[in-house]
């Protein structure tokens, strides 16, 4: 998500944090390898740059973790140093963390032994992102309303949530719309998804990105199959496959009408 869009990383540091981060500062991806020292080790998972990426006034490792790690704590230090030797800035290191116990883990004190030295990463997880109820900021952000819908798709603003969510899925482009809609149903209640689900099935909104109408599509084609097996219809694999690759949702709306007279899965198609 980091390297998608790097403003990610201005907006973490000023809304959790509250550290002393322009809105408008420019955020640019740079090389995430340090092989000054050691190519092999020496490599984070992404490093950003604020302002003037020649003139940087911070320079931001970004880690991600899943739980953990001993050789993260000596590994972490050499990242900043490196980074700070080399653009000549102040440097910061923020750890995305699945949830808080990782967080809290990955948030342990670093005792460098120099008295005085000591490294306190910058942990964050969904939990400490505040619920992007907005979708002009959801467009404008989309990965912030993708890490942010899991911890707030069950609460009080949970129909604001998915609604952003969706709106924020429809801005992206290529492969990036179904990877972060994978993302956030991996991590979505039941009844989260079910939201989700209906508020792209929604009729008064007109879809504009190739995901979002090849999701709706196929949301609409499972329940074709769904009706026609609940009324004990016999669906050929031939109908089967040319329901599933539709993806004309005028077509398939007429379908689904069509589902509930028909008696045979061939009428459906004449």
């Amino acid at each position: 998500m980091v390297r998608n869009r790097p403003q990610l990383v201005p907006e973490l540091l000023r809304s959790v944090f509250g550290l002393d981060v322009p809105g408008d500062v420019q955020a640019t991806l740079t090389s995430e390898s340090y092989a000054d020292v050691h190519p092999a080790e020496l490599r984070c998972d992404a490093t950003v740059l604020l302002d003037d990426p020649n003139a940087p006034t911070l320079g931001v490792v970004v880690e991600s973790q899943l739980r953990a790690r001993e050789e993260k704590t000596f590994s972490w230090p050499a990242y900043l140093a490196m980074l700070r030797l080399r653009r000549k800035c102040p440097v910061t290191l923020l750890v995305f963390c699945p949830d808080r116990a990782t967080a809290r883990n990955c948030a342990v004190p670093i005792d460098m032994g120099h008295p005085g030295w000591v490294l306190k990463p910058l942990t964050v997880y969904p939990g400490m992102l505040p619920p992007i109820t907005d979708p002009a900021t959801a467009c404008r952000l989309p990965e912030l309303a993708v890490l942010s819908a899991p911890a707030h798709a069950d609460g009080p603003h949970a129909k604001a949530v998915v609604s952003s969510l969706s709106a924020a899925l429809d801005v992206l482009t290529g492969d990036t719309g179904a990877l972060y809609h994978d993302y956030v149903m991996s991590r979505f209640s039941d009844a989260a998804r079910k939201l989700l689900e209906e508020t792209v099935k929604l009729d008064n909104y007109e879809w504009k990105s190739e995901f979002a109408i090849t999701h709706r599509a196929e949301g609409e084609a499972r329940s074709i199959l769904l009706f026609l097996e609940a009324r004990g219809i016999t669906i050929p694999d031939h109908i089967r496959d040319h329901i599933t690759s539709c993806t004309d949702l005028d077509q398939l709306d007429h379908w689904v009408q069509r589902a509930a007279t028909i008696n045979t899965a061939d009428e459906l198609l004449t």
